[in-house]
């Protein structure tokens, strides 16, 4: 991706619901007609699920003890068992969003937080049925859950805390009796005539599930995408990977348990930073799965972000998706950059990330609010007298208010210090004006940061206030829903300021609550991830004092006409991209990820047993490999790209058989070639992407470009010098036939940026006049004749070798693809008239050499047969490529060579193959 573009215009504000599930329908039904296999259904996985589980267990038999013997009684003796209609006990049956049974040892509650991302998931059963996959949370004892949710929407500070039942202790009948009652589990919010949603726990072992939550997320995670390195809210000195291991153990837990739901055809989306390595991991398990990762936090710049200490770990677990997807694009932005510069992984043109020919799509979407529901919740009974008592204490004088939980990165600090300015520069609102500020318990308490808070509340009391006026009401508690949207209508003003923040549904349900109040105005901190989609807003720096104090002077002072502009705007913004349109604008991304031509053509890892039985059967067989990136890995520094002891091993073992001819075909110069790999008896050699070959057992090189006009050689060398002096850590490769500007030791963006414009002037000028190619390759731009390429090598060594009736070919990057196309042979469709046999004519690297003699060179006919060709791509199955299968790293190219040569070994000794096929 060209990183300094401009970025992509936000979503339309106009789009709507019923426009994006209809789109959906078509995709849907184009890619059914496409032969796409599509199941219907959308497999949701969260850390936790939507609900709370309780547990008390039923007496085992061994448990009671045996009563003395009852004497028989006649059945007219026994009266009838009450039915539950009549029972005492009917009234306390679950009201709606719960699930339990007079026999279960279960009763399942509805949990709350992550209500946005909750309603959205739950509006997709209008169009598809889906499968919730979440943790339990701690299991708690029925007796004390039963106490916290007996009409309350959450537990007040008298509540007892609750007694948590050990997952250990749950015997596996228990765990499937939960299993049971989740799967007729309903939803408060479940659709009218909707379609199932059913919910799936994962299982996971007490320890683990805290040191991932509670350790690697909160400590180590959280803190870095908000951009808070770990020294800044440790209260010790505390390792960023002491977590490490529980976290990569749920993740693997959750990705197991996905696999076991999963059925061909599912969409999957996996949500937030809790679970970044399951895409990898399913990647593995499913590799023709469609996989979205939607990641609902900030996105750190990639110089924050490299200091994590796992940093490639989540990259490549993150990576393992057909698409990332986050609220904003300069988080998306923020993530491209970490992959080009912390991996030094390439983007795509259209602005992917290409690993190993994998390409993870990338993308936003911001989140919003159920505009439906919470404007259904400002009509609350209980909000009228709550509001008509605000207005009554505080007449005459105007309110702010704000809302947060008491977390650093909210930004409560910088808020009042901020009104304290603005009673400093603008002391006419001195007795005119309060705030009211409401602190709801963070998730870990932080007592320091309560102090400094309370400290600058009785400050700003003291300075400001009197007998009669307090600027400041603090709040630290969390109040009932009733209050909360009294608050938000009475308000002439909501100042929301983190210093950091994903999505922030209060600004949401601010401008809903309004609509029937004062039309107030907000001021809304610039950081937040939602504040690109609510342009109407007053924009701030929560660290610039004077900048909010400012804003909040001018909302207060706005005229009503203004006020009502910018409250329409940002009204039809909130209730136009609501949770429900994010949901469905998912599920419409992810299917045209899936209709897309990198993901249309899966190729098939290559079978041992297939390939064994063609070599083992083939009285001449021919092996033609690339070097970099598929004998040997890809590494910073090319020199260092030395083969390893088991390719050697495998190539010696190879090139000792008489029926073996082995070639390698790269683009080293011959001398690195001969350097590493001239030890080896009976080895072919080809040098600069076919611009030399050294035939097996021969000493010498035949140069096919001395026939050719060379002399572009000297301008192109003057380009690259242009660029090299302007790319710090560039330099340029002079071969013999070739010349490479190589860029991997640059700043990746910058390197990248000066490629493009290089390929530019080469391929719009120099090209059009000179015989020649321009490469991209990986980190390098290579310039070459026409003439010369592996393609041309390949269909030498088949021409001089028409009885071979094997045939493996292996590379990695778009030079092999040459190889590839040559090996070709047979018609894509077959039928009757297919031919069995085919013929080649005398390739140009055949005539090039011959000279005179060209024409004495006729067609030969190949004995090769369509299934003997085994061309193999190393990367992943979705990678654009002209082979037939494909390997997903340069070692099982090794292991696959070691395989053919141990069995045949073995079978000449008449030894039984050991190897598990």
């Amino acid at each position: 991706m060209d990183s300094f573009a401009e970025p992509h215009k936000p979503l339309d504000n106009t789009v709507a619901l019923a426009d994006v599930r209809a789109q959906v329908s078509k995709l849907e039904s184009d890619l059914r007609d496409k032969n796409v296999s599509l199941s219907g259904r959308i497999i949701h996985v969260c850390h936790y699920l939507p609900v709370t589980c309780s547990f008390a267990r039923r007496p085992r038999p061994s448990d009671i003890p045996s009563p003395p013997a009852t004497p028989p009684a006649k059945a007219s003796d026994i009266p009838p068992s009450p039915t539950v209609e009549h029972s005492e006990d009917a009234a306390l049956a679950p009201a709606q969003g719960t699930a339990a049974e007079s026999s279960s040892q279960w009763a399942v509650n509805v949990r709350y937080g992550h209500s946005a991302m909750v309603s959205g998931i739950d509006s997709l059963a209008a169009t598809h049925e889906q499968i919730f996959v979440g943790w339990t949370g701690d299991i708690e004892s029925a007796s004390t859950a039963g106490a916290q949710s007996s009409g309350q929407d959450t537990p007040g500070p008298s509540d007892p805390a609750p007694t948590k039942v050990p997952a250990a202790s749950l015997a596996e009948e228990d765990k499937k009796e939960l299993e049971g009652l989740l799967e007729n589990y309903q939803s408060r919010d479940d659709i009218k005539d909707g379609k199932a949603i059913h919910y799936v726990p994962v299982w996971l072992d007490d320890k683990d599930a805290h040191g991932h939550y509670d350790g690697y997320c909160k400590q180590t995670l959280w803190p870095l995408f908000h951009y808070l390195l770990w020294q800044d809210v440790a209260t010790e000195y505390a390792s960023a990977d002491t977590h490490w291991a529980p976290y990569a153990a749920v993740n693997a837990a959750f990705s197991r348990r996905v696999a076991e739901v999963y059925r061909p055809g599912d969409l999957i989306w996996i949500h937030d930073y809790h679970l970044l390595l399951v895409p990898s991991l399913l990647r593995q398990s499913l590799p023709d799965a469609a996989v979205g990762l939607f990641v609902h936090t900030p996105f750190p710049s990639s110089e924050v972000f490299r200091c994590l200490p796992r940093r490639k770990e989540i990259l490549d677990g993150m990576l393992g998706a057909n698409l990332i997807c986050f609220q904003t694009y300069s988080y998306s932005r923020h993530f491209t950059s970490s992959c080009i510069r912390v991996c030094g992984y390439e983007a795509t043109a259209r602005g992917g990330i290409d690993v190993q020919g994998h390409v993870a799509a990338i993308g936003y979407c911001p989140v919003g609010v159920d505009a439906d529901r919470v404007a259904k919740d400002t009509l609350r009974p209980g909000i009228q007298p709550k509001l008509e008592a605000l207005r009554a204490l505080y007449e005459g004088k105007k309110i702010i208010v704000g809302r947060d939980k008491l977390d650093v990165v909210k930004g409560v600090v910088q808020k009042l210090r901020a009104f304290e300015k603005l009673l400093q520069d603008y002391p006419q609102w001195i007795g005119n004006v309060v705030l009211i500020q409401v602190t709801s318990p963070a998730l870990s308490d932080s007592p320091k940061l309560e102090r400094q808070v309370s400290e600058i509340v009785a400050h700003i009391n003291g300075e400001y206030g009197s007998l009669d006026f307090i600027p400041v009401h603090h709040y630290h508690q969390t109040i009932k829903k009733d209050e909360f949207y009294a608050l938000l209508s009475v308000a002439d003003l909501g100042v929301i300021t983190p210093l950091r923040d994903g999505m922030n549904t209060t600004s949401m349900e601010f401008v809903i609550a309004q609509e029937r109040t004062k039309k107030s105005p907000l001021v809304l901190s610039e950081f937040m991830g939602i504040s690109s989609n609510m342009t109407e807003t007053l924009q701030i720096n929560p660290w610039n004092l004077s900048e909010v104090a400012a804003a909040m002077h001018r909302a207060l002072t706005m005229s009503d006409a203004e006020k009502l502009r910018r409250h329409q705007h940002l009204y039809k913004t909130v209730t136009t991209n609501t949770s429900h349109t994010w949901a469905a604008m998912l599920a419409k991304k992810l299917l045209e990820r899936l209709g897309s031509t990198n993901m249309a053509h899966q190729t098939p890892f290559i079978p041992k047993g297939e390939l064994e039985h063609h070599y083992m059967k083939a009285k001449k067989r021919l092996f033609l490999f690339d070097y970099d990136g598929t004998l040997a890995p890809i590494v910073k520094l090319p020199s260092a790209a030395v083969p390893s002891k088991e390719t050697l091993q495998a190539l010696e073992t190879l090139t000792a058989d008489p029926r073996n001819v082995v070639y390698i075909i790269s683009g080293r110069d011959g001398e690195f070639l001969e350097q590493h790999l001239g030890h080896i008896k009976n080895l072919g050699m080809s040098a600069e992407h076919g611009g030399f070959i050294r035939e097996p057992g021969q000493s010498t090189w035949s140069n096919f470009t001395e026939a050719l006009d060379m002399s572009w050689m000297q301008e192109v060398l003057e380009i690259f010098k242009y660029y090299t002096e302007r790319t710090t850590g560039s330099h340029i490769e002079v071969k013999k036939s070739s010349i490479t500007w190589h860029y991997r030791s640059a700043d990746p963006e910058w390197g990248l940026f000066q490629c493009h414009q290089c390929q530019d002037l080469l391929e719009n000028n120099l090209a059009r006049k000179r015989p020649i190619e321009v490469l991209v390759g990986k980190k390098n731009l290579e310039v070459r004749p026409l003439a010369v390429n592996k393609g041309e090598i390949v269909k030498r060594i088949l021409y001089f070798n028409p009885d071979a009736e094997f045939i493996f070919c292996a590379g990695d990057d778009k030079t092999d693809e040459d190889m590839f196309r040559s090996l070709l042979l047979f018609p894509q469709t077959t039928g009757p008239e297919t031919p069995e046999r085919v013929s080649l004519e005398p390739p140009l690297s055949v005539t090039l050499l011959a000279g005179a003699e060209a024409d004495n060179y006729q067609p030969v006919e190949l004995a090769i047969e369509r299934d003997a060709v085994f061309t193999t791509a190393v990367g992943h199955s979705s990678k654009r490529t002209l082979a037939v299968w494909h390997v997903t790293a340069p070692e099982e190219v090794v292991e696959h060579m070691l395989h053919l040569v141990r069995d045949a070994l073995a079978d000449e000794a008449g030894e039984v193959p050991t190897s598990n096929l």
